[in-house]
């Protein structure tokens, strides 16, 4: 049985803005691939075909959180028998461990 994959409202403001970022720095083709790109591997995230780590290396209490390197991005999520729910996508050169510890608290 396939997941069903959501997205939070963070996430979705995170895709927008990556999304515009793109456009301005490289174009709209290039935007459309890298959105194509984030969300396979969402979908890989939800087929179970993607390795993933526990945010609870990055951050002590975060234990429900897990995170994969998607391009640049990583992809933060809660995962359940049923749901993929994407929490956050942020950048590679962000504090990792600063922005989970926020996520955690939510």
């Amino acid at each position: 049985m396939t997941k069903s994959l959501r997205l939070t409202k963070r996430a979705e403001n995170s895709l927008t803005e990556i999304a515009a970022w793109t456009i301005d720095s490289f174009g709209p083709l290039q935007a459309d691939a890298y959105e194509a790109e984030l969300l396979a591997r969402c979908d890989d995230l939800v087929n179970g075909r993607a390795h993933s780590r526990s945010c609870a290396v990055l951050v002590d209490g975060a234990h429900d959180l897990r995170y994969i390197r998607a391009g640049e991005h990583f992809v933060v999520y809660v995962e359940t028998n049923l749901t993929v729910t994407i929490i956050d996508i942020l950048h590679s050169r962000c504090d990792l461990p600063r922005h989970i510890a926020a996520l955690a608290t939510l």
